[in-house]
C-alpha cells in the first residue's frame, strides 16, 4: 500500500509541473527561465537532469538544444549570457552546466550527447586533476576558485550515471 504522504507530495509536484508547464513552456515549446524571460540560462537543465520531467517529453531535448545553441562554446557551455557581450568575455564557461548537461542528455537517453558532455568538461581539469568552477575557453586554463567541490561532485554523479551501473 502507498504512504498517503508520497501521494500528497506527488500531487503536489504534478501541480507545480503543470502551472510551470503553462507559465514558462515557450511557444517553441523549450522552457523559459520565467514567463517573462524567454532567456537562456543553464539552470533550464537542472529539472531535466533530475528527473522533473519523463524522458519522452519533447521539451527536454529542445530545452538542451536551445541552452546550447546559445550558451555553448567549442563543446563547454556558459551559465548565462551577459547582455550584449560575447561569451567568455564577462566569465568563463561554468564547468559544473557541463556535467548538468551530460546528466540531462543522459536522462533523455541521448548516450552520445551525454559522453561528449561529460569528457569535453572532464576535460578542463587542472594538472593535479582538479577543477575550477569555470575555464576560459579561449586561453584554454582555469578561472575561479580552485578547488571546486561543486565540481567534482557533479563529475563523480555523472561519472556513475553514465556507468550504467543500476544500482547507481
Amino acid at each position: 500500500m502507498r504512504d498517503p504522504a508520497a501521494r500528497d507530495w506527488d500531487d503536489l509536484a504534478d501541480t507545480i509541473l503543470r502551472e510551470t508547464r503553462r507559465r514558462c513552456l515557450t511557444r517553441q515549446g523549450h522552457w523559459s527561465r520565467a514567463e517573462d524571460d524567454e532567456g537562456p540560462e543553464a539552470a533550464l537543465l537542472l529539472p531535466l537532469a533530475r528527473g522533473c520531467l519523463p524522458p519522452d517529453d519533447p521539451s527536454g531535448p529542445l530545452t538542451r538544444r536551445f541552452v546550447e545553441a546559445r550558451l555553448s562554446e567549442d563543446g563547454y557551455l556558459y551559465r548565462f549570457g551577459h547582455g550584449d557581450q560575447p561569451l567568455g568575455e564577462a566569465e568563463g564557461a561554468f564547468l559544473l552546466c557541463g556535467f548538468i548537461m551530460a546528466l540531462a542528455a543522459h536522462h533523455q537517453r541521448d548516450a552520445v550527447s551525454a559522453f561528449r558532455w561529460f569528457e569535453r568538461t572532464r576535460a578542463a581539469c587542472g594538472p593535479p586533476g582538479l577543477f575550477a568552477e569555470e575555464y576560459d575557453v579561449r586561453q584554454r586554463q582555469l578561472r575561479g576558485n580552485l578547488p571546486q567541490a561543486f565540481v567534482h561532485a557533479q563529475l563523480l554523479e555523472a561519472a556513475v550515471r553514465l556507468s550504467g551501473d543500476p544500482d547507481a
